[in-house]
């Protein structure tokens, strides 16, 4: 709305519908504590809405991979115990065959399931986790083979090596194998983003997978403030003037003021109030005084009114994306 700190605000990405997704308590007045900035990543998203996502923990990337080890371990024994029993190989050959039975059950199961599961296996569905592409994108089939094809590289190809060699490699492989293993293992722990290689490469993260909650739907009647017992009726022509960007631009006012009464606000957020209401009162030629103490009701009785407006123009076809509406009618601005 012109001449408000109200364009400011921005939008708050919610629909008509009144509802959005957070994380945290349903309706809660403020929002929880935030994580600290070592477990948070903030990425951008090709629509433009910024995003703020907590970083999986280590101990649940751990979980999750030996969650999905037991898998893919127990279908290469099943499968191991299907060759045996038909005696296609023989008995010393039996650990180089359950390796490479492990190798080619692992790698498609991991890549195939976090394709299908977008990012998620097994594992990480159990432990509420899963990988996100770091610019904010669709993850694609490239960056999941490499991050895999990694893993193996980081760790699994030289614990095998370990495995099959056994009492017969030298100190030097050995010692090499476990230095690389555990090298591997600190990337993660020393990164604040916790990415090991194989995420560097393939730029992803692994991310606590956000719990989706409805907002409270602001145009509710027990959404109401509760400061005042005052209300404020609005005709057709006062709400004639607004589309849904400005009602989605008040909606983020609201909420962001929401929870408060006037002696709670700073005097910056009771004067912006009041400036807001003031460009409404002379937009929408609104005549009647509002007492400081109601400038928060007015808005929410506004808004829950040019809601209502707007929702009764859609069903009979009229879109109006803003306030700027009514120039492809008359070829100028209201």
């Amino acid at each position: 709305m012109t001449g408000t700190g109200m364009t400011g605000t921005g939008m708050t990405g919610t629909s008509m519908t009144g509802t959005g997704t957070s994380t945290g308590k349903t309706g809660a007045a403020s929002a929880p504590s935030p994580p600290t900035l070592r477990s948070v990543h903030r990425l951008m998203s090709p629509e433009g809405v910024p995003l703020r996502l907590e970083l999986a923990s280590i101990g649940a990337r751990i979980g999750a991979q030996i969650l999905d080890l037991t898998v893919t371990t127990l279908a290469a024994l099943a499968l191991l115990l299907l060759i045996d029993a038909a005696e296609l190989v023989a008995p010393d050959a039996q650990i180089a065959i359950a390796s490479m039975l492990f190798l080619f059950i692992r790698i498609p199961y991991y890549v195939l399931s976090e394709l299908a599961w977008n990012g998620q296996t097994l594992g990480k569905r159990l432990m509420q986790i899963k990988v996100v592409a770091s610019d904010g994108g669709s993850l694609t089939t490239n960056a999941l083979v490499m991050r895999n094809i990694m893993k193996e590289g980081e760790i699994f190809f030289p614990a095998s090596l370990l495995i099959i060699l056994g009492a017969a490699a030298a100190p030097v492989e050995t010692i090499i194998a476990s230095l690389w293993i555990i090298g591997t293992l600190l990337v993660p722990l020393l990164n604040k983003r916790r990415r090991r290689l194989g995420d560097l490469l393939a730029g992803t993260y692994v991310v606590t997978l956000p719990t989706p909650i409805l907002l409270a739907d602001l145009a509710h009647p027990e959404a109401a403030p509760a400061e005042s017992s005052a209300a404020f009726a609005f005709m057709t022509h006062h709400l004639d003037h607004y589309g849904v960007y400005e009602l989605q631009t008040l909606e983020g006012v609201i909420r962001a003021h929401g929870g408060r009464g006037p002696l709670q606000k700073t005097a910056e957020q009771r004067a912006a109030e009041a400036q807001i209401v003031q460009a409404i009162r002379r937009k929408i030629s609104y005549a009647d005084p509002v007492p400081a103490d109601d400038h928060h009701r007015f808005l929410h009785d506004f808004y829950r009114a040019q809601r209502q407006h707007l929702e009764q123009r859609q069903l009979f076809g009229d879109q109006r994306a803003d306030k700027f509406h009514r120039q492809g009618q008359d070829g100028a601005k209201p």
